[in-house]
């Protein structure tokens, strides 16, 4: 059963406040733990962990910016 509108904005807030902070402290905790590698290594392993958190919520984001499908323009003023 696919998300509503509303769902998905509400989703797309806990992720952004609740779980992005989470991942940022265990990826960087994580990362500090093991011997720095070159930067250049460095450098794709903090961009592969700076897209990867949003792949598997893609179908959340999606849409949640534009209006809601529902709201077809009926407003009455």
């Amino acid at each position: 059963m696919p998300l509503s509108y509303k769902a998905r904005r509400r989703w797309s807030l806990v992720l952004l406040l609740v779980w992005l902070p989470i991942y940022i402290v265990v990826a960087v905790t994580i990362l500090n733990r093991i011997e720095r590698p070159p930067i250049w290594l460095e450098v794709v392993i903090y961009v592969v962990l700076g897209i990867g958190w949003a792949l598997p919520f893609k179908f959340v984001f999606k849409g949640v910016g534009q209006a809601d499908p529902k709201d077809r323009g009926d407003d009455k003023h």
